[in-house]
């Protein structure tokens, strides 16, 4: 795991511009659009997460299906747990993560790909209905990263959602290594 590089980009400008990775374009989402898409997303997880070969890395220093489905499985729980604080907290400053060391201290290559299709898909709906039981007034509540990049739950929503469609081009783009 630890020859993966960490993520140091801010990724903040997603919000203003599209991927030129992904071609996630934030001008296209509608953030009450979110849910069904995180709900979408997570059974192509499902999907990827039954495949032979799921541990396997398609080239070196690159997360295999199995490592990203833990990561998306977590990123799920992490933005639900932040819009929960935005909804009930004024201007909540969000505990930092760092994902690459989550990655390692999780061991996410050596986790059962069925166990954490089933946690992803329940990560998935919890946030899901949590963006969906957003009230019309929610929506431009506040929340901070230590960081100080700031968020309402429109932004975070748009954001969250760049995460996920970008890691599934991930793992769509990445070739397999010769011989695997």
């Amino acid at each position: 795991m630890s020859d993966v590089q960490p993520d140091t980009k801010d990724w903040t400008w997603v919000l203003h511009q599209a991927c030129p990775d992904c071609g996630f374009d934030p001008a296209t989402v509608h953030p009450t659009a979110v849910a069904g898409h995180i709900r979408r997303d997570a059974a192509d997880w499902v999907t990827r997460l039954a495949h032979p070969g799921v541990r396997r890395r398609p080239a070196p220093g690159v997360w295999s299906n199995l490592e990203y489905g833990c990561h998306i499985r977590d990123v799920h729980r992490i933005f639900d747990h932040r819009v929960h604080l935005m909804l009930s907290e004024n201007d909540p400053q969000f505990p930092n993560w760092d994902q690459d060391a989550t990655a390692i201290a999780e061991d996410y290559g050596t986790q059962n790909p069925s166990v954490v299709a089933a946690e992803l898909r329940a990560a998935a709906d919890a946030v899901a209905d949590r963006y969906e039981s957003v009230p019309a007034d929610g929506w431009d509540r506040r929340g901070l990263r230590s960081n100080g990049s700031e968020f309402t739950v429109a932004t975070i929503a748009v954001y969250h959602l760049h995460d996920i469609v970008h890691h599934a081009w991930d793992v769509s783009t990445a070739a397999p290594e010769p011989g695997a």
